[in-house]
């Protein structure tokens, strides 16, 4: 008789179930298509209601796409983590067709997370550059995806 094995628990579900809760992000279409350490990938497909009144995407649509994608990698530790401090230049408009946002993290402490987040069209021209530090706290994502499945948070 073969020994039976239990599945690896996935270290990142937590930071997955925490992106999920997301409630701004899932309106605007926003979708988180890879993570692992230290990384993170997400998309949007711009519609009608992502676009400001001169017929571009709007800057905060865009931003809150690449502030996903930050927020998935500096978690992804396992460690919450927390905007410090972020700022977004606007390469060119985008007006239609998905954009895709990478994060990568480029420096890590005990305490700081710091990454940079490109913003490319689906021709991958350059749309957006992000840059995001964050504060790492003491609690894990997984202590705050329960906490926030019981009702006492968010």
């Amino acid at each position: 008789m073969l020994p039976c094995r239990m599945p690896r628990p996935d270290p990142l579900a937590s930071v997955r179930a925490l992106v999920r809760r997301d409630r701004f992000a899932a309106r605007q279409g926003i979708r988180l298509v890879e993570l692992r350490e230290g990384y993170a990938r997400a998309t949007m497909r711009l519609g009608p209601d992502h676009l400001n009144g001169v017929g571009t995407a709007q800057g905060g649509a865009i931003f809150t796409l690449a502030d996903l994608a930050f927020a998935a990698c500096c978690n992804s530790h396992g460690t919450v983590a927390v905007a410090l401090d972020v700022a977004i230049t606007f390469a060119r408009a985008a007006v239609t067709g998905r954009l895709t946002a990478e994060a990568r993290e480029i420096a890590r402490s005990r305490r700081v997370s710091v990454c940079d987040v490109r913003v490319t069209d689906a021709a991958g021209a350059l749309v957006a550059s992000f840059k995001g530090t964050a504060f790492r706290k003491d609690e894990r994502t997984e202590e705050l995806a329960r906490t926030t499945r019981r009702g006492r948070r968010g």
